[in-house]
């Protein structure tokens, strides 16, 4: 039988932020040794699996994003290279280890995480991180984090397994790597990244005359620079979005039969509600 090779899948979009991971992962460690794998977590100060918001756009139009970021566990990782002595490895199920014997004294290997994902234990003197909960998967259970979420936005299985949903997610392509020119090989994926990594734009369009919403307007937006097109049409409230934008120069086309078209430039720097917008009788 082959052995696994371990992989997470986090799915943003079903992220709440409630927090019942980071929480399970400090009931599971706190003041609990798990030789030769890790040394007790300290009560404070240390986030094995921390939660990230991005909030953006204006009232009305907010949009807010959660993203856990655990040890991404890297087939290239940096930690392994900075390590002395061995002090950090890769078993062969892919789980990236720190020795907490050889490891001690050694804090370069917390600088050389560009997740920022390895903690240093002052009292201990050691850099610690999350493996996976190596000890529960040698007991054939799942990691704590898994198994504490209640909205199941994080996804665990073998990525050898092409029958496996975190296998199958990451060959649809529907799942990527965070930061991949880190060039770390990570085994962590994310669903919904572009909520994170990206910028959104959005617009209440307004029927002038009546002061009604707009439903139906076809709404255009080109990129000035790639040339790329997107277009959508307002729902019932003359509200669109285009999602997964990069910044940069945009514009913006607002078509509907019987009214004047209306272009504007728009700068994208970060997620954008442009407010309301009128449409005139043509």
């Amino acid at each position: 039988m082959n052995m696994a090779k371990w992989g997470m899948v986090i799915d943003i979009t079903k992220c709440n932020a409630c927090y019942s991971c980071f929480i399970a992962c400090k009931d599971e460690y706190w003041d609990n040794d798990y030789p030769p794998y890790s040394a007790a977590q300290p009560r404070h100060g240390q986030f094995w699996i921390r939660i990230e918001k991005k909030e953006g756009g204006t009232y009305p139009h907010i949009r807010v994003s959660y993203m856990p970021i655990p040890c991404m566990q890297c087939d290239a990782a940096p930690c392994i290279k900075a390590a002395k002595n061995g002090a950090v490895y890769k078993r062969p199920d892919g789980i990236v280890i720190i020795n907490p014997e050889k490891a001690v004294g050694q804090r370069q290997i917390v600088d050389a995480c560009p997740y920022g994902t390895i903690f240093w234990n002052e009292e201990k003197q050691l850099p610690q991180k999350c493996n996976f909960c190596v000890q529960r998967l040698e007991d054939g259970k799942i990691p704590r984090c898994v198994q504490a979420c209640p909205s199941k936005a994080m996804i665990f299985s073998d990525l050898d397994d092409p029958e496996s949903e975190v296998s199958k997610l990451v060959g649809s392509g529907k799942a990527e790597v965070f930061h991949p020119e880190y060039n770390t090989k990570p085994r962590v994926y994310y669903i919904g990244l572009e909520r994170v990594t990206k910028n959104f734009l959005a617009a209440s369009v307004v029927f002038g005359d009546v002061d009604e919403c707009a439903e139906k307007v076809k709404a255009t937006l080109v990129n000035k620079q790639s040339g790329e097109e997107k277009t959508a049409l307002t729902d019932a409230y003359g509200v669109f979005e285009f999602t997964g934008l990069s910044a940069g120069r945009y514009s913006l086309k607002l078509e509907y039969a019987g009214y004047a078209e209306k272009t504007m430039d728009v700068d994208l720097k970060a997620d954008n509600y442009l407010g309301a917008v009128n449409l005139n009788r043509g």
